[in-house]
């Protein structure tokens, strides 16, 4: 953990189940337990995990320019969210490429809370604030406990009233166990699931408690490893992996746009204005790959930078790959070319399997019609 610089208050809760805390985005993070993530998938997928994500960085823009600097600098149009509710966005430069996703939730009139990843959301946000009425606070002590699968609504219901009544990217405050807590239903997972943010001091409590409390619901500890699992099956993209911050170009160009991402829905509606959105317009109809999926021939996971071939060239590559004990096939989320970006398309993986035979199939692989994530009551 030479590089973290960010401390999770459950780090002792995670090195009892055998996790050596290995650095993400700063903070020491679970990426693994003793048991097999292939437990951690399925339980997920059947029942429901508790996940430490608190390695997302979590930034408060609080004063009157607060959604003037969101409006420009992330893709929706920040003003048709209402207190109460939140929304997936995406940020471009100048140049109409994807530097980050994140999660906006509107905490108030004029208070909103910003969560993302590893991207440069940080620095573009800072640097938009600059000579405007807002205040960012970046705030390390809130925690994020994630609580997904099907049993998590159930186990929930006992102790937070209406929780079954919270929509799809709503998010309340309340209280849960005595402390208080805002209760996001939103995740990472392509199940019905909620994030629980908190402060540092009552995380400990918070995860003891349901991982005691929700024994009869199926509810263990899982692992951040399982997240890649499940986001293949889900059309979940990861910054750096999916994106050609890892993957260059063959002229060595790197930077992908929200139409070969398959991310445009993110753009609102008719909105222009926001950096980097005459670039992205542009850009429409001249895709030079699409993310897309593959199903092989095999019992083994593809493994990352694994090459597609067809019609003896390369036409695309792997960025992550999985093999599900509960469902047995072995899927990835690749980059391929445009023209082979249709279901059925047969193609060769080459990697250290040797050559295997793959299909191209559309995403998400898992609840194509997110039945599951949105479902109500």
């Amino acid at each position: 953990m030479a590089n973290s610089w960010r401390h999770s208050t459950l780090a002792d809760r995670h090195r009892a189940l055998g996790s050596k805390l290995e650095d993400w985005n700063g903070m020491g993070t679970a990426w693994t337990y003793d048991h097999d993530v292939q437990d951690d998938h399925t339980m997920i997928r059947t029942k429901a995990g508790l996940m430490d994500v608190s390695g997302l960085k979590k930034v408060h823009l609080v004063g009157p320019h607060a959604s003037g600097v969101l409006d420009y600098v992330t893709t929706r149009n920040v003003e048709k969210i209402l207190p109460g509710r939140s929304t997936y966005a995406t940020m471009l430069n100048e140049d109409g490429h994807f530097i980050e996703d994140c999660i906006l939730y509107r905490m108030g009139p004029n208070n909103w809370m910003v969560v993302h990843g590893t991207g440069a959301g940080h620095e573009t946000l800072a640097q938009a604030c600059v000579g405007r009425n807002v205040q960012m606070l970046f705030d390390d002590d809130l925690h994020d406990l994630s609580l997904q699968g099907p049993t998590a609504v159930d186990f929930l219901a006992e102790h937070v009233p209406g929780i079954r009544n919270l929509r799809y990217f709503s998010h309340i405050g309340t209280t849960l166990f005595g402390v208080p807590v805002t209760i996001s239903r939103t995740g990472y997972t392509g199940e019905r699931g909620y994030e629980i943010f908190c402060r540092g001091v009552d995380a400990p409590l918070i995860w003891d408690t349901i991982l005691e409390k929700g024994k009869p619901f199926g509810i263990g500890p899982a692992s951040f490893t399982a997240l890649d699992l499940l986001r293949v099956e889900s059309y979940l993209l990861f910054y750096p992996y999916d994106m050609s911050d890892l993957w260059a170009f063959p002229n060595g160009e790197t930077g992908d746009t929200l139409w070969e991402l398959g991310l445009d829905f993110t753009v609102s509606p008719g909105k222009t204005g926001f950096r980097g959105a005459d670039a992205h317009y542009r850009a429409k109809g001249k895709e030079r790959f699409r993310i897309y999926g593959i199903e092989l021939a095999s019992d083994a996971p593809a493994d990352i930078g694994d090459t597609l071939h067809a019609d003896g060239k390369q036409v695309g590559l792997v960025t992550i790959g999985m093999v599900s004990k509960l469902t047995g096939r072995s899927l990835a989320i690749v980059r391929l070319d445009v023209d082979k970006a249709v279901p059925g398309t047969p193609l060769e993986l080459h990697g250290k399997q040797g050559i295997v035979a793959a299909t191209a199939q559309p995403l998400p692989f898992d609840d194509p019609d997110k039945k599951k994530r949105t479902a109500i009551g």
